[in-house]
C-alpha cells in the first residue's frame, strides 16, 4: 500500500473442508478479496490502479500446483475486469515452500556465517539443484542462529511480467527486509509472513466444538470478520 513496500492490508475469509476430509487448499472467495484490496489500493496512493501484481502464495504442494494455478490467477484476473474490463496488470504468481529436505552448505567455511556456520544471508541457488527446465529457485533470506538453515524455494508458476532470474530473486530477498517484527531480513517475503499472522490470528475467534471441529461456516465466517476501521490498518502486525 505504499512506496516502500512496507505497508500491507489484509482480507480474510473462512471456507469449509473438503468432502474426503482434508483441507480445502484453493482459496474460496480470491476475487472478492482482491477487489477489495485493489480497492484500498486506490484510495491510498490517491487514485493509482497497481499496473503488476506479484503474488507470493503459500502452503502448496508440487501435486496441486495446476489446480492452485488456474483457479487462483483466473480469480485475480476477474478481480480486475470487475473494477474495470479493460484493466488488465500484468500477473506473476510465485508458490512459496519451506517444507522440504533441501539443505545448503558452504563449500568453503571461511564464506560460512555465525557459530553455526550457515550459509550467509542472501545465499541464492539456481542451478545444479532446481528443475531442468521450469523456473523455481532457492533463497536463504535469514541468518541461521540455531541449527541449520532451511532455504526457502520458489516455483515461478505464472508470469506476465517477464521476470529476468536475477530480478525476481533479488526483489524476493528485498521484501524479506521489511518485516515489522523483526530488525533482520527474515526466511520468506514480508506479506507471505503477514498472510501467516492473519490466518493465525482468525483461527482463535473460531469455536470449536466437543469433538475438536469447528462450529458451522457462518458462524465462523462471523467469528473472524475484522470491523471496518481495522481493516485500513496492519492489526495483524
Amino acid at each position: 500500500m505504499d512506496v516502500n513496500a512496507a505497508k500491507y492490508h489484509a482480507r480474510v475469509r473462512a471456507q469449509k473442508h473438503k468432502r474426503s476430509g482434508g483441507a480445502q487448499e484453493i482459496i474460496i472467495d480470491l476475487a472478492v478479496m482482491v477487489k477489495e484490496l485493489l480497492v484500498d489500493f486506490y484510495k491510498e496512493t490517491k487514485g493509482r490502479k497497481p499496473k503488476r501484481i506479484i503474488f507470493y502464495r503459500d502452503g502448496v504442494s508440487e501435486g496441486q500446483f495446476d489446480e492452485v494455478l488456474v483457479h487462483e490467477v483466473r480469480a485475480v484476473q476477474e478481480a480486475c475486469e470487475m473494477l474495470e474490463k479493460e484493466y488488465h496488470p500484468q500477473i506473476t504468481f510465485i508458490v512459496v515452500q519451506k517444507r522440504h529436505h533441501t539443505r545448503l552448505f558452504c563449500k568453503d567455511k571461511r564464506d560460512a556465517s555465525g557459530k553455526e556456520q550457515n550459509v550467509p544471508p542472501g545465499t541464492t541457488v539456481d542451478r545444479g539443484i532446481t528443475h531442468p527446465y521450469e523456473f523455481d529457485f532457492y533463497l536463504c533470506s535469514h541468518y541461521g542462529i540455531k541449527g541449520t538453515s532451511r532455504p526457502t524455494h520458489y516455483h515461478v508458476l505464472y508470469d506476465e511480467n517477464g521476470f529476468k532470474a536475477d530480478g525476481l530473486q533479488k526483489l524476493t530477498y528485498q521484501l524479506c527486509h521489511v518485516y515489522a517484527r523483526c530488525p533482520r531480513s527474515v526466511s520468506m517475503p514480508a506479506p507471505a509472513f503477514y498472510a501467516h499472522l492473519v490466518a493465525f490470528r482468525a483461527r482463535y475467534h473460531v469455536t470449536y466444538g466437543r469433538d475438536g471441529k469447528a462450529t458451522d461456516l457462518e458462524t465462523s465466517a462471523k467469528a473472524i470478520e475484522v470491523s471496518d476501521k481495522m481493516k485500513q490498518s496492519m492489526y495483524f502486525a
